[in-house]
């Protein structure tokens, strides 16, 4: 069965094409500047045992529906084919930010592309994008069956004492004002491989998985379930991040309003776009600030010292609210990558049952590895993300019920 996997975002088309029978993928890509005078779209191609070829074209793409086609027509024909008919095509996921309190994957009907535009006001950016993936897609392979699978949706098993948040009740009843977190479609995925890896049900595994990338969220797994996750109503609460503060004293908007010629949507973008690791040192990539750090930048250095820090705080928080822990997971680009973040994260936490391996965590070049020692009471992996994967797993799952 072949599963075409689609994230659209404002201005881009990103895509795998994968064969399900060995989890293969066929083709890749991302169409990028949509609507710009000059595009840019870039098409693997994965040819069994062989080295991936890669295409490059420079060519303008007024509307997502000119670039689904050209995409389409690279899977078709010539050197960069994959398929010889888009009828091949039985399934296609697609990444929708999020979905509210829908609590599964399922098929784009007309009422569940409605309760995606609901909730555009919680992801003014993503929703709308993700609504016209799916309608351009639908174009492209009317004989597929078109399915969304939402961010949000790993985290609907929060009880009610994690996501209600404590402001008056009606906001919630009326307004959908609640945690609903983010990354779940990441977080169950590196949930179920390492409860493979460890060889246990996933039913019986207790996880505290930290997607860390330039978003980052955490998540507290208990019997394979999310019971809280650090982001909340929108992807700005919690970590720190590249860009987004993550949690602070929400007084501090009214304070500026007050005080300042900020409007509030100046201060969302300030909080969303100028905040975080960009806010103390004005670089949004770890990478650059290690750099600025070798060189002796007190900002960059007070940076990663908070980044760290409530990543630590909330370890504390989900080893208590968990009790039993069996593992701790890093994913996502710089927990997969960092091996300074990840020692520094780790630093001191011995006596929790965190005991770090320090060959096996500078190593590098793997799918997945165990970071700790084999005396560590808890055990520490380190996993690749594979969203897209993730997508064309629920996709198949819907297909064959």
């Amino acid at each position: 069965m072949k599963i075409l996997v689609i994230n659209c975002g404002s201005s881009t088309i990103k895509y795998q094409l994968f064969e399900m029978d060995g989890q293969k993928v066929l083709c890749s890509g991302s169409a990028e500047r949509i609507g710009l005078p000059q595009g840019i779209l870039t098409h693997k191609k994965y040819p069994g045992t062989e080295a991936q070829t890669k295409s490059v074209f420079d060519e303008p793409f007024k509307t997502h529906a000119d670039a689904m086609q050209r995409i389409v027509q690279l899977m078709l024909t010539g050197e960069t084919a994959v398929i010889s008919d888009v009828a091949e095509i039985k399934g296609v996921g697609h990444r929708i930010v999020h979905g509210g309190s829908l609590s599964s994957t399922v098929e784009a009907t007309p009422d569940v592309i409605e309760t995606v535009r609901k909730y555009i006001p919680f992801a003014p950016i993503h929703n709308p994008a993700c609504i016209m993936g799916i309608e351009v897609a639908m174009k492209f392979f009317p004989q597929a069956k078109h399915v969304c699978v939402f961010d949000t949706a790993f985290h609907q098993t929060m009880p009610p004492e994690a996501f209600v948040y404590p402001v008056p009740y009606e906001w919630y009843e009326e307004k959908g004002v609640r945690k609903y977190g983010f990354h779940g479609t990441n977080h169950k995925y590196v949930t179920q491989r390492v409860a493979a890896l460890m060889n246990k049900p996933v039913s019986e595994c207790n996880f505290i998985s930290c997607h860390i990338g330039s978003g980052a969220s955490m998540a507290a797994i208990r019997n394979g379930k999310s019971i809280d996750t650090t982001m909340g109503m929108t992807p700005l609460a919690g970590l720190m991040m590249g860009t987004r503060c993550g949690d602070i004293d929400v007084s501090v908007l009214g304070f500026l309003m007050r005080n300042t010629n900020l409007t509030a949507e100046d201060i969302d973008t300030i909080l969303n776009k100028q905040s975080g690791l960009t806010g103390i040192c004005g670089k949004s990539d770890l990478r650059d600030v290690h750099a600025q750090i070798q060189a002796g930048d007190e900002k960059a250095k007070l940076a990663l010292d908070m980044f760290v820090y409530r990543i630590k705080s909330f370890i504390g928080a989900y080893l208590v609210q968990l009790g039993r822990v069996d593992a701790l997971i890093f994913t996502a680009g710089v927990g997969l990558n960092d091996s300074i973040v990840r020692a520094r994260v780790l630093e001191g936490l011995e006596p929790f049952g965190f005991i770090l391996d320090k060959q096996a965590n500078e190593e590098r070049g793997y799918e997945h590895k165990v970071i700790s020692t084999d005396a560590s009471p808890i055990k520490i992996y380190v996993v690749e993300a594979n969203e897209e994967l993730a997508i064309a797993q629920e996709t198949q799952q819907l297909l064959s019920k």
